[in-house]
């Protein structure tokens, strides 16, 4: 039962293959910071691979034959992009879906202070983060200012080797004795993770001085207000590029990776299938995951289910309710979720016989919840049997995992809301280390099977 490592496998074909996608990967993981800018960078590859806006082809009038590639961008903050089959959509298709946010830290709507000559930018973290980990690193600004004359204003500041970075400060040792005694989710609130953002005063300015010095760099670099904070959505994340982990660049060090690595896994895979295939593919970066799901860009909205529904108009000659409720029970899906890398420093909170490891290619998670499988999706063991096969077929290096141990911990993806459809539904992905961090893990043979059992699953569920 015990998983073999996939790189004592791997052929010198193979490797070269294994780096192509890590360079890709790693593109695309600095590319694509936030939620906003991976839609951007996949919008990009996919017209690139010849696929077209769907609104468009509404719009054209036109009809979807089996090898069109088309998109759907959701306010900019997910996608879907689908592949068309041979086979009617009544009959399903074959979904890999993962999530494009990760926990960082946000801006507030009314963000700027100054305090005892420094300038500041009041936060609201999002997702599940240990708060102290953020503290005295430097971070890059990522984002938007969206202005009352209808024009948008993209911010990336701290990213380029010129650029100055932003961070949160930390208090020194010295003073730390109180701070050094309290549990680790005390040691810094919420309230307390404000970024500086200036030092220097502006002259003639008596009051709130340093507060106009910074109000005056984004008027002249990029025509913002005071007032535009109230309709911007800034993120504050780890500054820098990914990096190759370990003397034998077998890994990945990067922001991001949960779960960016799996989405791009999904676009991969997709983009590289020629021709037109058996059944239509899809591939879905949702919104929102870490904090629920929720919101119009979010798993719980009905873009996919509109999507559907737009696909079935397209194909057929006449739209049918019922062929839409067909199509998406019949569906078969991975929902594309990191997994927790078994970490040997850490191996009490992991049950080790169903532990995922690094290097032992993509995961798969019958289940995940917490405690008693709370809130979990579990898949069916027929569906279980029918994907081993594909993935033993296609000599895909796999294993499979539980998040730890029972009354450890636990976690959730989009699986359970798209199971809501009555579609088969697995939760898989790429395991990593320190997940949640600013910087986490991951190993390059995990990413190359993952792209191989995506593009498998399309092909074959």
């Amino acid at each position: 039962m015990e998983r073999k490592n996939a790189w004592s496998a791997y052929t010198k074909t193979d490797l070269k293959k294994l780096e192509d996608v890590s360079v890709r990967y790693r593109a695309f993981l600095d590319a694509g910071k936030t939620e906003r800018e991976c839609v951007t960078a996949a919008i990009a590859l996919a017209e690139k691979a010849g696929y077209r806006d769907l609104n468009r082809v509404i719009a054209e009038k036109g009809k979807l034959k089996a090898g069109d590639g088309v998109y759907v961008n959701v306010m900019g903050k997910a996608i879907l992009l689908f592949l068309m089959g041979k086979q009617p959509l009544e009959k399903g298709i074959n979904i890999v879906g993962a999530h494009v946010d990760s926990p960082r830290v946000d801006i507030k709507q009314n963000p700027l202070y100054e305090d005892s000559d420094l300038a500041y930018l009041d936060t609201h973290y999002y997702g599940g983060i240990k708060k102290f980990l953020w503290l005295a690193r430097p971070l890059a600004l990522h984002g938007v200012v969206c202005k009352k004359d209808g024009t948008t204003v993209q911010v990336v500041i701290g990213e380029d080797e010129s650029d100055p970075v932003i961070g949160i400060s930390d208090l020194l040792i010295h003073l730390s004795g109180d701070l050094m005694g309290k549990k680790a989710g005390e040691y810094v609130t919420g309230e307390d993770l404000d970024i500086i953002i200036g030092g220097k005063p502006a002259k003639g300015e008596e009051k709130d001085a340093v507060k106009a010095t910074v109000l005056g760099i984004l008027k002249e670099k990029y025509g913002i207000e005071e007032e535009d904070f109230l309709s911007a959505e800034l993120e504050a994340v780890p500054a820098g590029k990914s990096r190759d982990f370990g003397l034998d660049r077998s890994m990945i060090l990067g922001y991001g990776h949960d779960d960016r690595v799996c989405a791009f896994a999904a676009l991969d895979a997709l983009l590289g299938i020629k021709g037109a295939p058996e059944t239509t593919c899809c591939c879905l970066f949702a919104d929102k995951e870490e904090i629920g799901s929720v919101g119009a860009t979010g798993m719980r909205a009905q873009y996919f289910e509109n999507a559907m529904a737009e696909l079935i108009a397209l194909t057929e000659k006449e739209y049918s309710d019922l062929t839409l409720r067909r199509a998406l029970a019949a569906c078969r899906m991975l929902s594309c979720d990191v997994s927790a890398g078994f970490d040997p420093s850490f191996a009490s909170a992991f049950e080790k016989k169903n532990a995922a490891f690094l290097g032992r290619g993509v995961c798969f998670n019958k289940f995940t919840g917490s405690r008693g499988k709370g809130g979990s999706n579990d898949a069916n063991a027929e569906y279980i049997a029918r994907l081993r096969k594909i993935m033993d077929d296609a000599s895909v290096a796999f294993q499979t995992a539980e998040l730890g141990k029972v009354d450890v911990g636990g976690g959730g993806t989009i699986a359970y809301i798209c199971a809501l459809y009555g579609m088969e539904v697995i939760d898989s992905g790429v395991p990593v280390l320190s997940m949640h961090a600013p910087w986490e893990i991951i190993n390059k043979a995990d990413l190359f099977e993952a792209v191989k059992g995506y593009r498998a699953f399309m092909l074959n569920a």
